[in-house]
């Protein structure tokens, strides 16, 4: 913001704005030619004899800037100067006036934007210089090239700034909620290389050769005939262990035929299995009937 221009705005006052109104009559209108402002809608003629303004109450507040680089863009963006074509003498007079006004509160802050002012008053001399049509002497180019190479790089690094402080921040803009769960030690699990899998597959390979062949024959079994050998066992004896019930039994499928013949007779009530206690010998014997 330039001084004039910042002094003008903290000046004017929403309440207070100068003006001549319109008025129907010529008394009124004469009025509002005399008004040097205007206070509620009415004409203000002349300022009140008490009115005081300490020295200090009229602080121009301007805008910060980041640097030399920044107040210029600012001073070429705001007045929609074209960048490839600056009018360096009206930029370079704001530049300093503006560098004027912090060099009375701030000297240390001064002498980095006085170097750019300087860079500013040389570019403009270079262009009041006048052109050498020399054949021996090399063609300069425009002075103000290296300036606004500059002025573009860091307008488009101010911009990817300004998307990169848009773009929320862990830590800064929110906090990723975390949450303590408790975990068991996990299986652990063997190293297996792929090596021992195939070596082992080589394994079942070579125990499938060796493995023979056997023909399955079938056998036909009568659970009544094996009922029928367990009723004449036991009418020969009074208790018999029930392990003696399958001796002389070859064969798996002879056992389990032999075993369900017995669970028939129990189950029809021909037989009686009794056990004294757990883990107690089992006897079978013939059920009891009265004469």
């Amino acid at each position: 913001m330039l001084p004039e221009q910042a002094a003008a705005e903290a000046l004017a006052d929403p309440a207070l704005e100068a003006g001549a109104p319109d008025a129907p009559d010529a008394s009124a209108g004469a009025q509002a030619d005399a008004a040097i402002a205007r206070l509620y809608g009415e004409p203000v003629l002349q300022l009140p004899n008490d009115l005081y303004i300490p020295p200090d109450a009229l602080e121009v507040f301007l805008d910060a800037f980041e640097g030399p680089l920044d107040l210029l863009l600012y001073l070429i963006r705001r007045q929609n100067f074209n960048i490839l074509d600056i009018p360096m003498a009206q930029v370079t007079l704001q530049y300093l006036e503006y560098v004027e006004q912090i060099r009375q509160t701030n000297l240390e802050l001064a002498a980095e934007y006085l170097l750019m002012a300087a860079m500013l008053i040389e570019i403009k001399s270079r262009m009041l210089l006048p052109k050498r049509h020399d054949d021996l002497v090399e063609e300069v180019g425009d002075p103000r090239a290296e300036l606004v190479r500059r002025l573009l790089d860091y307008e488009q690094m101010k911009l990817a700034a300004q998307e990169l402080a848009s773009v929320p921040q862990e830590g800064r803009d929110f906090w990723r909620p975390t949450l303590l769960i408790e975990q068991g030690a996990g299986p652990a699990f063997p190293d297996v290389d792929p090596w021992d899998l195939q070596r082992a597959w080589m394994d079942v390979m070579r125990r499938a050769k060796l493995t023979q062949h056997h023909k399955i024959s079938r056998q036909e079994l009568s659970v009544r005939e094996h009922m029928s050998a367990i009723l004449r066992t036991l009418q020969s004896s009074r208790f018999i262990e029930f392990t003696e019930l399958f001796n002389g039994q070859a064969s798996v499928p002879v056992v389990v035929v032999h075993f369900v013949a017995m669970l028939e007779l129990a189950k029809e009530t021909l037989i009686e299995i009794t056990q004294a206690e757990p883990f107690a010998p089992i006897y079978v014997r013939l059920a009891y009937s009265p004469a």
